[in-house]
């Protein structure tokens, strides 16, 4: 549960970012509904458990330390699990409260000596993937962390050998070719020169340099598409003001600034090779896409374009253990379509009004073109996500489940089977229910999501706000007995 000082009541914004400190293990005993006997296998979840060094609190959403939530499902039961990735930042805030590291938008107390020449550091907070018989923790800005899908155990970071390059960036949102199972990704550097450098990494973990784009106006970017032809860039003019990041009198994040006369680019870079395509656009902003796929000799991306200015989503990005900037609200979106045709038109198709973000569709449809989106819908008292939206691309039509009073974070798809029909199987998201201040494991169907949950195991506690997550249909350590609550404790 969250817990508040006596007298102190919080704000349902302050109920989703509020701390989980303690590591638990346990079988759910609360369970409405039926779940699906065919659901079996592993859902891991990430975000930042908690925004503080010590005692010492944090305030921006990207700082916080990476905890990993595990959800065991046998087809009768859920066990849960949470560890907190055992980084050099959250190791250093068991024994100190003093902040030794800069974050993404918390600076070193001490000025411009305490400050310069650091970069943020790696909480892997932002995403975990699938990779060999391993995950990976992602942040994009170094290098992942090797997780142990069972245990949970932090295993060491990688660079693929030394494969990553001098600032080790390894983008948090990978993406993978259904047919050949390799994984393709990118890292943004400035020094010594800006650049984007892309990556493929088979199946058995190696890691081969695909092209590399100088870009001498390098903006910020966190994720790209994959079609069967291109990895697919659309650059939002979010420009590093390099004076501010060499003076390190500002952090990272409010060293930013949005150029809107620079428009954005949409860059395709072959994945076999052969001339990159950039191709201008008036200036987007968007952080997440759904997919991509080619239709003959034109590109078609899906995103939901944020309807904001970027110095209002920066300013949101810093509002945690704060009551003094208003109140946080994540910005209204739109979703997408941008066709990149041969000859260098964007043109652009609205595929729904309903604004929500992250947004998901059937991995197994990645790099050719889908039908089903589904995403987390705005709304709720936490003013952040409290429905989860589907959205038939084709005809526009759009349903929804909505969850009340809650904090829903994103939804994905699971096939009913190998072979199953694009949303045939179920969505699995985790909702924190604000009235009960307890969080949930939503299991809904994915053909009929306005039905409501088929399912819902409560936790015992709350999970704090996160980001991404992804499913194994390995049962992880299904022979090893849940530890009592003493034992955990």
């Amino acid at each position: 549960m969250t817990t508040a000082r006596p007298g102190q009541i919080l704000t349902p914004y302050q109920q989703v970012t509020a701390p989980l400190v303690d590591e638990h293990d346990y079988r759910v005993t609360r369970i409405d509904g039926a779940l699906p006997p065919d659901l079996t296998g592993t859902l891991y979840r990430i975000g930042p458990g908690k925004y503080q060094v010590g005692r010492t609190l944090l305030h921006n959403i990207f700082d916080g330390d990476g905890m990993i939530s595990q959800f065991i499902l046998d087809g009768r039961s859920v066990r849960f699990r949470n560890r907190y990735v055992r980084t050099r930042h959250f190791e250093h805030g068991q024994e100190s409260n003093t902040i030794r590291f800069r974050g993404v938008g918390d600076q070193i107390p001490g000025g411009f000596w305490a400050n310069v020449g650091r970069l943020p550091e790696n909480v892997a907070n932002t995403n975990i993937v699938n990779y060999a018989d391993e995950l990976l923790a992602l942040w994009e800005i170094g290098n992942p962390h090797r997780i142990d899908p069972d245990t949970l155990d932090t295993l060491g970071r990688t660079d693929f050998d030394g494969q990553l390059g001098y600032l080790g960036a390894f983008s948090a949102h990978p993406k993978w070719d259904p047919v050949t199972g390799d994984m393709y990704n990118f890292g943004l550097d400035l020094l010594p020169t800006p650049r984007i450098r892309t990556f493929r990494i088979d199946r058995g973990g190696r890691l081969t340099k695909l092209a590399t784009v100088p870009m001498l106006d390098l903006p910020w970017n966190h994720d790209f598409a994959l079609t069967q032809k291109y990895m697919v860039f659309v650059l939002d003019p979010i420009m590093p003001n390099i004076a501010k990041i060499a003076l390190s009198t500002t952090s990272f994040v409010d060293s930013l600034e949005f150029e809107r006369d620079k428009g954005t680019r949409f860059v395709l870079v072959p994945k076999n090779g052969g001339r990159v395509r950039i191709v201008e656009h008036e200036a987007l902003l968007h952080v997440h896409f759904t997919n991509a796929y080619d239709d003959g000799d034109d590109v078609v991306v899906e995103l939901p374009r944020l309807e904001t200015d970027w110095d209002k989503l920066r300013h949101m990005t810093g509002m945690v253990n704060r009551t003094d900037r208003g109140i946080p609200e994540y910005p209204d979106s739109t979703l997408m379509q941008y066709r990149i045709t041969k000859d260098g038109r964007v043109i652009e198709h609205q595929v729904s009004d309903r604004s929500g973000e992250f947004p998901q569709y059937d991995w197994r449809r990645g790099t050719r073109r889908h039908r089903y989106t589904y995403f987390a819908g705005k709304g709720g008292p936490a003013r952040l996500f409290n429905s989860v939206v589907k959205v038939d691309t084709e005809t526009g039509e759009t349903t929804s489940c909505d969850l009340g009073p809650s904090s829903v974070g994103e939804p994905l798809f699971i096939p009913r089977s190998r072979d199953a029909a694009e949303d045939d199987g179920w969505l699995l998201a985790m909702n924190h229910h604000l009235d009960e201040d307890r969080s949930q494991l939503v299991v809904l169907d994915a053909q009929d999501v306005d039905r409501g949950p088929l399912a819902t195991a409560w936790l015992d506690h709350h999970i704090p706000w996160g980001f991404h997550g992804t499913f194994k249909h390995r049962i992880a350590a299904p022979e090893a007995p849940a530890p009592t609550r003493e034992q955990v404790q």
